[in-house]
């Protein structure tokens, strides 16, 4: 029996429609680093000369600007989410009193406002103040690839459920990063970040305290000076006591000598499939920079609002 013409044209119209609606969406998640060389040429310089300032003011600053890109793409995809102040997801417990550089991201944002107002979105200037944070330290550099758009919420709830806890077991720690696409080389790569970053008392006491033997004693007895077993939740210290202000492959060194500061830190090197990559970063400062770049860049793929989707938040704090 033949086939109404009309049913052919309308079956040829549907199938018109999806692969139409298929190539628009490849093409809508397609980021790119020439994103803004039209709408906004001097983006990027502008971005760079704030976080210089930032992080020459303080150090630390640079650890913070990398975690805070991490935390925002591990919850909801790469789209500012963790910079609203409604949503609960800036104050959710993986975050609260933890995550900062808020003030830089603002300040970075105010100044590209000035000169292409809502053209560039909060999601890429997180991406862009890592990257440049990393410079500015001596870290690697690395082509950002831009054109990400901003959320209209935040959620707490994945925050909790997403991001990794300081005293998570290298099983769970890999779980959480395959969920996002990330295999273990990218976790440990990333986890690298950690030779210039600090950490809060209350997030390695109970490894200080635990008579464990995955912990070096003198390394034990050198941090317990500066947090009691009660009190001083708030003091500092670094993750990476070598060589706290260098971007270098001594975090992995210090793993190997059972001298990791949090317990996701160890669980790195505690005979598990990630030795082998710590052995390598530790050998080979150069593989570990690379990695590193790669992973950063994969990372900032996670689950971006593109095309039409999220807004271009005027101040990253609210929604337009």
């Amino acid at each position: 029996m033949a086939i109404p013409t009309r049913i052919k044209d309308a079956a040829f119209l549907m199938l018109v429609m999806v692969v139409s609606m298929i190539m628009s969406s490849s093409c809508q998640a397609q980021l790119m680093s020439t994103f803004y060389d039209r709408t906004c040429p001097d983006a990027l310089g502008t971005i760079r000369t704030v976080i210089g300032k930032a992080v020459s003011k303080e150090h630390r600053m640079a650890a913070s600007l990398i975690r805070l890109h991490f935390h925002d793409c591990f919850v909801q995809g790469c789209d500012a989410s963790i910079l609203l102040i409604s949503g609960g997801e800036r104050t959710a417990q993986p975050n609260n009193n933890s995550v900062r550089g808020f003030e830089v991201i603002d300040d970075a944002k105010a100044q590209v406002e000035k000169i292409c107002p809502g053209v560039v979105s909060c999601a890429d200037i997180v991406a862009v103040a890592a990257r440049d944070a990393s410079v500015a330290v001596g870290g690697p550099s690395w082509s950002v690839k831009l054109g990400r758009r901003d959320s209209t919420t935040g959620n707490a709830t994945q925050a909790v459920a997403n991001l990794p806890f300081f005293t998570d077991g290298l099983d769970i720690l890999i779980s959480r990063f395959h969920k996002k696409g990330l295999n273990i080389r990218d976790m440990v790569a990333l986890s690298g970040a950690h030779t210039i970053g600090q950490a809060h008392c209350f997030t390695y006491r109970d490894r200080l305290y635990s008579n464990g033997t995955d912990i070096d004693a003198s390394f034990a007895s050198a941090r317990r000076r500066m947090c009691p077993a009660s009190g001083g939740n708030m003091n500092l210290a670094p993750l990476d006591p070598v060589t706290p202000s260098s971007f270098d492959n001594y975090y992995f060194k210090n793993l190997m000598q059972k001298k990791g500061l949090l317990v996701t830190d160890q669980a790195l090197y505690s005979s598990g499939p990630t030795d082998r990559i710590v052995l390598e970063y530790s050998k080979n400062s150069t593989t570990f920079r690379s990695d590193f770049a790669a992973a950063m860049i994969k990372m900032g793929y996670i689950e971006p609002l593109t095309g039409s989707r999220g807004q271009i938040r005027k101040i990253c704090s609210v929604v337009n």
